[in-house]
């Protein structure tokens, strides 16, 4: 069955994804239909200017014509049309590459022959086709034979029909009428001018990747040739929208990118801040426990002595002693919550003051004398005899310290033994405490002194705490310049120790104004707190509070 959070997680999911697709999808139908219109009107346009552009050159085509044929025409009825004067005319008409007159019966007047075999399979046929009627009409009537040449129907001064016909020379016209119709066109497509085999003749630029869009015939003038429209290259519709999607996809993939990292950012964030909620509960619930547990033996050996049935002087000792360890143990409870509140709010002070080491040990170990009694361990403790007086806030080294020993007794295994020593270790200080217990995975040992953080083995679950004892014994530790380590494996007990300067200066990091007074900091009243001891934690490792 999914958790609450995974439930929640999906539901955030499917809100923010489904706007998304529909999004999408309607971007890339807008994009579509946009794309449909744009070529539509790209096309029209496009048509435009080609018939616009075939009109030009049919027009300045037509025109060039009519004046050749005027000449020839004057020509013709002043009865100056020998050899010499057409060669002239020819010449002075440079559109025009070859001039042939025919006669009605059929042969030609000028020149005597046909200049090449090729003018000779282009008129010909087309002479000979010429009906009866076409030679009665007059005129300047052009008629294309061809896609260079022309004929038209003259007169001469008798008034006798004769057969113009005429090639015009490809350079001249892409010279001289269609760079002067088309090179000033404005236009941010290509105008170009193909010939009956589809071959550009004339275009502004070259046509090296660019789409040919579509080709309107050129007129009468050229039926054969086309006026082409291309579309530089990256400009046609498709292109533009293919573009246009890019960046839309693009972009929409940043945007899904972002929405996920904030679905993922978020999910994180939800998830720890339950789990920390669960923690706090967890937390709440094992401090009640923990502070339940002292007020029941109190209560009970408190109300065994008050109805008198302990005659025994002895062990009505016992009990006494029973009763004060248990109120020392339910005071050092109460102080790490509170001194772990005040670490929260960032209102924790310590007093820096030289404190013998071996005091302190003494005085933190005799405060487990009775649970250690109790349970049957066996206890070592080894203090190096050259120790100087160490500055320190006395009352928090031994919270810290009793931290540790409370943690060892609690997560020990088989073999009962704490071992307690006390060395020099450069410029620093070295306090361990060692067990034989249960011990902590290596992955786990930078984990631990976070707080209510607690190794998810079965051994560790049973046992009960406040799960904050290993992030006060830290936050004491950095306080005094110093550090905590650890070296521990699964099966094999635990080591902690805590690092502190020797030559740490009086004027701590969290200033000289302290929760303790300056007296009790050597000896004995230097563990007034120490002595009560440390406080468990149901969500760290083993050892972590």
């Amino acid at each position: 069955m999914r958790s609450p959070t995974a439930r929640l997680s999906a539901l955030a999911l499917t809100i923010i994804a489904a706007p998304a697709a529909v999004v999408a999808v309607l971007g890339y139908l807008s994009l579509r239909q946009w794309q449909t219109s744009a070529e539509l009107l790209f096309r029209e346009q496009a048509r435009d200017v080609a018939v616009m552009a075939a009109q030009k050159v049919d027009m300045m085509l037509r025109h060039a014509d009519e004046a050749f044929l005027d000449r020839l025409q004057a020509q013709l009825t002043a009865g100056a049309a020998d050899a010499p004067a057409l060669d002239r005319l020819v010449a002075e008409a440079p559109l025009v590459r070859r001039l042939y007159l025919v006669g009605r019966d059929g042969r030609l007047r000028y020149p005597g022959a046909w200049r090449d075999a090729a003018d000779a399979a282009t008129f010909e046929p087309v002479v000979r086709a010429l009906p009866p009627a076409a030679w009665e009409r007059g005129g300047k009537r052009p008629t294309v034979a061809g896609t260079s040449a022309c004929l038209a129907m003259l007169r001469t001064a008798r008034g006798e029909p004769v057969l113009v016909a005429y090639s015009r020379d490809v350079e001249t016209l892409r010279r001289d009428v269609l760079a002067a119709s088309l090179a000033g066109l404005e236009s941010p497509t290509i105008v170009a001018v193909l010939d009956a085999a589809g071959r550009p003749v004339y275009s502004r630029v070259p046509l090296d990747r660019a789409e040919r869009v579509l080709a309107v015939g050129l007129g009468e003038a050229l039926p054969d040739w086309q006026v082409a429209v291309y579309a530089p290259p990256g400009t046609a519709p498709r292109e533009v929208v293919r573009r246009q999607m890019m960046m839309f996809t693009g972009a929409f993939a940043v945007l899904l990118a972002i929405l996920a990292i904030g679905i993922v950012l978020c999910w994180r964030l939800m998830r720890r801040e339950t789990e920390m909620a669960q923690l706090k509960s967890d937390f709440v619930a094992n401090v009640s426990h923990d502070l339940k547990t002292p007020l029941s033996v109190i209560r009970m050996f408190g109300e065994t002595l008050e109805l008198g049935r302990v005659p025994d002087e002895e062990r009505r000792r016992e009990y006494y002693r029973v009763i004060t360890r248990e109120s020392e143990r339910l005071s050092r409870l109460i102080d790490n919550v509170l001194d772990f509140s005040r670490i929260e709010g960032g209102r924790q002070r310590y007093e820096w003051v030289p404190t013998a080491v071996e005091p302190l040990v003494r005085d933190t170990l005799d405060a487990f004398t009775y649970p250690l009694e109790q349970q049957g361990f066996k206890i070592e403790v080894s203090v190096a005899p050259d120790l100087p007086d160490v500055p320190m806030d006395a009352d928090a080294i031994g919270q810290a310290l009793s931290n540790l020993i409370d943690n060892a007794v609690k997560y020990s295994g088989a073999e009962r033994s704490i071992v307690l020593d006390a060395r020099r270790e450069g410029d620093r200080l070295a306090l361990s405490v060692t067990d034989h217990g249960i011990g902590i995975p290596a992955a786990e040992h930078a984990r631990i002194f976070e707080k209510f953080y607690r190794v998810g083995q079965s051994e560790t679950q049973s046992r009960r705490g406040s799960g904050v004892g290993l992030a006060l014994v830290r936050h004491i530790v950095e306080a005094h310049g110093g550090a905590v380590t650890v070296q521990s494996a699964p099966g094999q007990g635990s080591r902690f120790t805590l690092w502190l300067p020797l030559g740490a200066s009086i004027e701590g990091p969290h200033g000289s104004e302290g929760r303790h007074g300056a007296e009790g900091r050597h000896g004995s009243a230097g563990a007034s707190r120490a002595g009560q001891g440390g406080l468990g934690g149901p969500f760290e490792a083993p050892h972590s509070d």
